[in-house]
């Protein structure tokens, strides 16, 4: 036996303790850096450190490392449609803190139809440890975590591990430990990686531009030179589709990369992480694109470097928007809908509509009072189906992505046209000139040799249609309280918004049913005569100045070939009518003819309707665009001068502590453009803005710009008119819909 031989026995005891001290000295150099390692069926787990050794007020780097099985991935800080990011809790001595999880540059997961952001392999979760300066030197450091973290591949496993590691400080009375080279280079190799990993310091400022899709645009001279690929990976579930195609391409000084949104691209900050392929390898910059592009209403203010360092504050419309959803709830909202559909009676851009409703109450008169309630239903069912289907197609439009508002329909060229030509026949039918549409009107004098419910059923047909058209009229267009009732309405689930916007219809419906139905106030009516139809005839020019503005609103939009288009469209329905009409009682053959000739006259109006879609003038949604330029042009005729808004110009007013005072208008909102006549355009106003120094902003909702659509819904709005003024100092607040010139002035004043 080997411990019989006594010349063996003191070499045998020397190679044991030879071995153990290095053993000793071996775990005494990984008890430091490493901690314990924690093995699950899918990952091996560790909290590692840079460094054995800190010094008081020193910082070091720890890394969480996850080494996973083969086709099993972890995520990233938003894991994409599932999953969930790592956590780490920590349990540090006082005064030592940990920053954040520093988030290495995630790939792309596709599973099935959705994506996920994450890490296959390896991810090294970089956490920097603060050490405070008054630290005892000599005393050693206990750090504990407990972590959690989900892995997948067909099927995800939620799991957890708990770290102990320990950091000797300078003046520790141990012994300096021995460390191999082997261990050094892996340990600083794994931390290299780990690094390169990471987004390039600093932040982006970017633009994220919302139209038939969203637009990002970087500026190239913030990338690398010679960009191969490029992929952007969004912060928040919601901006994006993360599985969608990401089509990019540079142009000029611009990456552009065309986005498919996602569920609510409105309602989560624009940002996230830019990851491109170049000649030299691969590089991932933060995005932020708070400052010059799609600014939610939920993000508030951006630090001062979201714009790249600038330091200019974005406007802060969250403590605006907060603020309306703090004091707003469903009963409240349901009060400031009637209240602002009562008021809708009154505003300047259903007044076209009155004559109808005016004609309507004077025939109703002298009638029985049930035939004066169907009557007064009929009006009110014309009025709320309308309403209903506006609501559910603007929820539907922004539940699928769309950044849309109240009046959105008078946004679309063709829209614009086809209400033209509506207002054209309207008025050619109360003139006389034709006689077709007046019994859908329920505007026509009694026809006694007609059976007398078929002559019932028409003017009910008639209400009904009249309920509609005011409604149609009345849609684009915010009253006192309505605005802030539908950008409430607008935040919650569709069942209260419905609710809301038919509470709305009730209230601009209410007071026309009361006076169909209360005997005591038909009695005051005038009797019908001979006076209605010279009255119906005089009525008919506020429909044709109708149709003139709405011409006047395409030129807007489309410029003089749209104007073109939508006059010859109207010679054409003109003429199809004309032919309809003077043949109604003609041969069968000259009938035929006419009804021929009027088919094309009706399709090449409805034609060049939908061609004025290609017409239209894209808005420019940075603010700098001729469509509010001339939208200023046409409306302003005092020296009182406007700036098209923007953020960056708001944002460097508001930086250097001017004034702003902020005028949301369309010129499809008749509301506006009164205001604009009776409180803007005095010399009063143009000195007060003069004397105080106020920058004079105007944004231009003619055409959808979801830059604008996102700055009402800060202020917890969703339609125009809003104005808004913002002191030097002070926050800033909303001026009413109904705008004086002595409102504005007392307005200047609160500085």
């Amino acid at each position: 036996m080997i411990y019989a031989n006594p010349f063996l026995r003191p070499n045998l005891l020397l190679i044991i303790c030879l071995c153990s001290a290095t053993l000793l000295s071996v775990a005494t150099a990984q008890a430091p850096l490493e901690s314990n390692r924690v093995h699950t069926e899918h990952v091996t787990a560790r909290l590692v450190a840079e460094r054995m050794r800190v010094r008081p007020g020193e910082r070091v780097d720890l890394a969480l490392v996850l080494d996973l099985r083969p086709h099993w991935h972890s995520y990233w800080r938003n894991p994409g449609d599932s999953g969930e990011p790592p956590v780490i809790r920590w349990q540090l001595p006082s005064g030592v803190q940990a920053s954040p999880i520093r988030w290495p540059a995630p790939t792309l997961i596709p599973v099935g139809p959705l994506a996920n952001y994450g890490y296959s392999r390896r991810a090294t979760h970089l956490v920097e440890l603060h050490i405070p300066a008054q630290w005892p030197a000599g005393k050693s450091i206990q750090v504990r975590a407990d972590a959690t973290w989900l892995v997948c591949n067909e099927e995800c496993v939620p799991e957890q591990g708990r770290f102990v590691l320990t950091l000797a400080t300078d003046e520790a009375e141990q012994p300096s430990p021995f460390y191999s080279e082997a261990e050094s280079v892996k340990i600083a190799a794994l931390f290299a990686a780990a690094r390169a990993a990471l987004p390039a310091p600093g932040t982006i400022a970017a633009a994220l531009i919302q139209d038939d899709g969203l637009h990002l645009q970087v500026p190239r001279a913030a990338l690398p030179s010679g960009i191969m690929d490029a992929w952007f990976f969004a912060d928040a579930w919601g901006l994006i589709e993360h599985s969608a195609e990401q089509h990019w391409r540079l142009q000029e000084d611009l990456l552009l990369l065309h986005l498919v949104p996602g569920a609510t691209p409105d309602k989560v900050a624009p940002t996230g992480l830019l990851v491109v392929e170049h000649q030299d390898g691969r590089t991932a910059f933060e995005i932020d694109a708070r400052a010059l592009g799609l600014a939610p209403s939920v993000i508030g203010e951006p630090d001062s470097n979201a714009a790249g360092g600038s330091g200019l504050p974005t406007p802060n419309t969250q403590s605006a928007s907060a603020s309306v959803a703090a004091g707003m709830n469903l009963p409240l909202a349901l009060l400031f809908a009637l209240l602002g559909g009562l008021i809708l009676n009154l505003m300047p851009c259903v007044f076209p509509i009155l004559a109808i409703k005016a004609l309507g109450l004077a025939q109703q008169a002298r009638v029985p009072t049930r035939e004066r309630w169907f009557h007064a239903t009929s009006y009110g069912a014309g009025v709320l189906t309308f309403f209903t289907l506006v609501a559910l197609l603007l929820l539907g439009l922004r539940a699928g992505g769309a950044a849309l508002g109240w009046g959105f329909q008078l946004q679309s060229p063709v829209f614009v046209v086809l209400m033209a030509y509506l207002f054209l026949v309207l008025g050619l039918s109360l003139t006389g000139a034709l006689t077709i549409g007046t019994g859908l009107m329920g505007i026509g004098v009694s026809q006694p040799n007609r059976d007398r419910q078929a002559g019932h059923d028409g003017v009910y047909r008639g209400a009904f249609v009249t309920g509609a058209l005011a409604a149609l009229v009345a849609a684009p267009c915010t009253a006192p309280f309505m605005g802030t009732a539908l950008g409430y309405a607008l935040m919650q689930p569709w069942p209260f918004a419905l609710a809301v916007i038919l509470m709305l219809g009730i209230g601009m419906a209410l007071p026309f049913m009361l006076l169909a139905l209360l005997p005591s106030l038909a009695s005051r009516l005038p009797r019908p005569g001979k006076w209605m139809d010279y009255l119906k005839q005089l009525l008919a020019f506020p429909m044709f100045a109708t149709a003139a503005w709405l011409v006047w609103v395409l030129s807007i939009q489309t410029g003089s070939a749209g104007v073109a288009a939508v006059l010859a469209g109207m010679i054409l329905l003109s003429l199809a009518l004309w032919l309809l009409d003077v043949t109604r009682n003609s041969s069968t053959s000259w009938r035929r003819l006419a009804t021929g000739s009027a088919a094309i006259s009706l399709a090449g109006a409805f034609w060049l309707s939908i061609d004025t879609a290609r017409l239209a003038v894209p808005a420019d949604l940075d603010g700098e665009g001729s469509v509010a330029g001339t939208l200023h042009t046409a409306s302003q005729s005092g020296t009182l001068h406007a700036a098209p808004y923007s953020a960056q110009a708001l944002a460097a007013a508001r930086a250097t502590e001017r004034p702003v005072f902020v005028n949301m208008t369309a010129a499809w909102c008749i509301t506006c453009l009164v205001n604009e006549r009776i409180a803007l355009t005095g010399s009063a106003v143009a000195s007060a803005f003069s004397e105080h120094g106020v920058l004079y902003l105007k944004g231009d909702w003619t055409q959808r710009d979801p830059n604008i659509t996102d700055y009402l819904a800060g202020f917890g709005r969703n339609g125009v008119p809003l104005y808004v003024f913002y002191p030097s100092r002070a926050e800033p607040y909303v001026l009413p819909q109904i705008l004086t010139e002595s409102i504005v002035l007392d307005a200047l004043q609160q500085q």
